[in-house]
């Protein structure tokens, strides 16, 4: 990757010698490029954004107005580490995003995938994981620690406890507060997130079969319908689905769940 480019570096933006620019970047007026920051090729930079380092941007990426890419974290823990944000390839970054670098006592790092759209005031807070093509809706807020699976849906304004999973392909409506797990596939709502179904509508707009979606209804059914502890839920849907792959992701996010799911 080329890391000389600056052609695309606006005369009114500020870049630090030592950030690497790839062919194609384009850093537009007042906004600053500071140290220790990678951006690779293509990526869009608008005017009035702050990029911080240690931050590797990949490929591809538009980051609009006054957002604030790899600041320090809001843990009162963090003492200066060179931690570190990792944002991958064909983003959206909406404005007045605010995504922190990590901290020592976890990761040490924030990560951001690839092929997401992070819409207006999000905040992605330290050692978060985001994986890929999610939405993050209008004021969607992580904190700490927060994992979320592919193909995930926050609603605006979704408010995320610290060390909270998000599953693959759930989806929380606007406005929710989630203290707990939400498992993959599942629609969550309200304050705090309760179940409400399998994200049906989602897994056919992704080409999930009749079959498949029918399996994780019945799935859905064993753990949020029988009574059933988590761990008892997992012998059951092993029992059933376990040749399954879409179930597998399923029952491995019941396995993974720290906090315990919403109920």
């Amino acid at each position: 990757m080329a890391t000389n480019d600056w052609s695309g570096v606006h005369p009114q933006a500020i870049v630090d010698p030592s950030a690497k620019l790839a062919d194609g970047v384009t850093v537009g007026p007042w906004s600053y490029i500071g140290p220790d920051v990678e951006i690779g090729e293509g990526t869009e930079i608008l005017s009035h954004v702050v990029v911080k380092g240690p931050t590797k941007i990949g490929r591809n990426n538009r980051i609009f107005q006054f957002s604030s890419i790899g600041e320090e974290c809001q843990d009162k823990k963090y003492a200066g580490e060179p931690t570190t944000l990792t944002i991958g390839d064909d983003n959206v970054i909406r404005e007045n995003c605010t995504l922190h670098r990590g901290t020592v006592q976890d990761r040490g790092a924030t990560k951001i995938g690839s092929g997401n759209l992070l819409m207006a005031y999000v905040h992605v807070a330290h050692d978060c994981a985001v994986g890929d093509n999610t939405i993050l809706a209008n004021g969607a807020t992580l904190a700490g620690h927060v994992s979320v699976g592919d193909w995930a849906i926050l609603g605006g304004g979704t408010m995320v406890h610290q060390f909270c999973n998000i599953g693959p392909h759930s989806m929380s409506a606007g406005g929710s507060i989630v203290l707990k797990d939400i498992p993959a596939y599942v629609m969550a709502s309200g304050q705090s997130a309760e179940p409400f179904g399998i994200n049906v509508e989602g897994l056919k707009r992704r080409g999930f079969s009749k079959e498949v979606m029918l399996n994780l209804r019945r799935a859905y059914k064993i753990i949020y319908r029988q009574g059933l502890t988590s761990e008892q839920a997992i012998e059951e849907l092993e029992a059933n689905f376990g040749t399954v792959p879409e179930a597998k992701v399923l029952i491995d996010s019941l396995r993974n769940s720290s906090r315990g799911i919403i109920r």
